[in-house]
């Protein structure tokens, strides 16, 4: 986990008065699970780089699990990219080894503590999970900054895998440093959204400190301040509320990064998108059903309202996302007898998974898209071949409908989380491949408001088996 600060300041070598470490001296400090180096790799009168890298411990990080957030898998505490992406280490790493200079204080040179300085900073990998690239430049480019990111493939060696989730990223901004520093301790943990240690009232104060005159005025300040709070909706309001003299109160809808009118267009489909499956599932005669990609349990919900529905299972591959469908199914409130028809377990689409054999019926909406293309084969064999209940429905965006979507570029997709997005023939030759591949009989049809050249904003596949 690499940060770099450059100045072209004159002379450039007062940058390391500002960060009280000697440009001639490498300087360790040690970290809760590993240790932070500091170090310049150049420094001369016209330009001077001050690096801080961290070398985080991944066996520590593995004992100290027990304190980490987000998403989680059985593996996750020994194969993750806690070591190398920017998120709290940084943060922490920040506040331990430049603390004076976070903190606006220079002894030696007080007169350029507030002096703004031509500033360019880069981090080696930088994710923003749901959200992207959109997510860092809405983050970072209203403070001030020229941004340039680079997304990093999955494998140099394997360019068939095709591109990660992660970025390389630089950017450039006349600023004082002190400014910049809690630009960065608040938006690193904040674009990463898993801080690796336990989120108390004091994680309020610290928010309020660091980003005091600028965060109030940032127009991403309630999804900052949600990310950077981990998602805890009753911390996060009451941080806003403080911020804001309660001015705003926090949305309770996850927050995108999507334009309003956008939001709301997906708000409404999303909903036919649900009903449409459900009647289909109804109609199928289904007793025992899979909800494959749950979510947060939006099409369990309208599934137990169904007598018909014996047992309902919900999958996801993110254990937070279980968590919040926990939630808002009530589960905890829920009757004996209710609380036996649903299932939520964690695993992935794409690995052949017994838990999944002998149910009538499966839904997939608006999943696949979230998937590298590479995948999809896996993704039918563990689906299609070894659960292969006897109906299957299937849902995906409508590509050549993006038109009417204002507010995307030529060949954007509708969320920075797609891997990609189907016209109506390629969706079409997929389901008839997957079809016959599986001996399936096939019916597609749209989803939303059709357009007589374009389509439906989405589409629907539903497989039977044996029909």
């Amino acid at each position: 986990m690499l940060l770099t600060i450059s100045t072209t300041h004159q002379p450039a070598t007062d940058l390391g008065y500002l960060l009280h470490k000697h440009p001639g001296k490498l300087q360790t400090v040690d970290l809760s699970h590993g240790k932070a180096h500091v170090f310049y790799p150049e420094a001369a009168e016209k330009r001077c780089t001050a690096a801080l890298m961290l070398d985080l411990d991944p066996i520590d990080l593995a004992r100290g699990r027990k304190n980490a957030s987000g998403d989680s898998f059985v593996l996750e505490a020994y194969v993750n990219d806690r070591p190398y992406v920017a998120s709290s280490f940084m943060s922490v790493a920040i506040a331990k080894t430049f603390s004076s200079a976070l903190n606006g204080r220079c002894k030696d040179r007080p007169d350029l503590v507030d002096k703004p300085l031509p500033l360019e900073i880069t981090l080696d990998v930088v994710a923003a999970p749901k959200g992207g690239e959109l997510l860092i430049r809405k983050f970072f480019e209203p403070l001030g900054y020229a941004v340039e990111l680079e997304r990093l493939p999955l494998s140099t060696q394997f360019t068939e895998w095709g591109d990660s989730r992660y970025f390389r990223f630089k950017a450039s901004i006349t600023a004082p440093l002190h400014n910049v520093l809690s630009h960065l301790y608040v938006l690193m943990p904040a674009l990463d959204s898993n801080k690796h240690y336990y989120i108390g009232d004091q994680e309020i104060e610290i928010l309020l400190k660091k980003g005091e005159g600028w965060l109030k005025e940032h127009p991403e300040r309630e999804q900052i301040t949600r990310r950077f709070l981990r998602d805890l909706k009753g911390m996060a309001r009451h941080a806003l509320e403080r911020l804001t003299e309660g001015e705003a109160i926090l949305d309770e809808e996850e927050s995108t990064t999507e334009p309003h009118e956008m939001k709301e267009l997906r708000k409404g489909l999303h909903q036919q998108r649900l009903e449409k499956a459900r009647d289909a599932l109804v109609r199928s005669g289904a007793e025992r059903v899979l909800d494959l990609g749950c979510g947060e349990g939006k099409l369990i919900r309208l599934l137990l309202k169904e007598r018909q529905f014996k047992q309902v299972l919900g999958m996801d591959v993110s254990y937070r996302e279980l968590l919040k469908a926990k939630e808002r199914l009530h589960w905890e409130e829920m009757s004996p007898k209710q609380r036996e028809r649903i299932d939520l377990i964690q695993g992935a689409l794409t690995y052949r998974d017994g838990r999944l054999a002998g149910f009538d019926a499966a839904a997939v909406v608006e999943v696949i898209e979230h998937m590298e293309p590479s995948r999809l084969q896996a993704f039918e064999r563990a689906l299609f071949e070894f659960a292969q209940p006897r109906t299957i429905v299937l849902t995906t965006p409508n590509a050549e409908y993006n038109t009417f979507y204002d507010t995307l570029s030529a060949g954007a997709f509708r969320h920075s989380d797609h891997r990609f997005e189907w016209t109506r023939p390629e969706f079409r030759s997929w389901c008839e491949g997957v079809a016959a591949r599986y001996g399936y009989t096939l019916t597609i049809e749209p989803v939303g408001e059709v357009h007589e050249q374009y389509g439906g904003p989405s589409q629907m596949a539903v497989f039977t088996h044996g029909a």
